[in-house]
């Protein structure tokens, strides 16, 4: 895997290309000295958590025939200063499912998401400790 970050601005704006061509910005907030023109480089880590989980759940639930009609989630990261540093230390991801979903399904595959799969919550796992919950059809499972 390899990533390309090319400067757009005489600041903190980036260009950033993957081997397929996909392109996406990184920048930072104005008050550090960007101009807050894309995510930081925190913001795509907990982008990451959310991305990396919904489609190990979708694809888990998918194969038991399960029928998802929508799928969001909500990352909320608290970071913790160290040695200059702000690191994640607690992450907590709600993910709500819509359709004909068995509840004790849709936790199960979140349950493996979080604590088997999903790379990018297993790369956080040594320095954050990372909380979940599943909702589906408007009710906590």
């Amino acid at each position: 895997m390899k990533i390309q970050l090319k400067r757009v601005d005489n600041d903190y704006h980036f260009e950033l290309k993957n081997e397929r061509g996909h392109v996406t910005y990184i920048d930072s907030k104005a008050e550090v000295g960007g101009h807050d023109l894309a995510p930081s480089p925190m913001e795509y880590v907990l982008m990451g958590v959310a991305g990396c989980s919904a489609i190990d759940v979708i694809s888990i639930l998918k194969k038991q025939r399960q029928e998802i009609t929508d799928y969001r989630a909500e990352v909320d990261g608290a970071r913790e200063k160290i040695d200059g540093a702000s690191p994640f230390k607690n992450i907590s991801v709600t993910v709500f499912l819509e359709g004909k979903i068995a509840p004790d399904k849709a936790k199960r595959a979140a349950q493996l998401s979080f604590e088997k799969y999903c790379s990018v919550s297993k790369t956080l796992e040594p320095t954050a400790i990372i909380n979940y919950k599943v909702v589906v059809n408007n009710e906590e499972v």
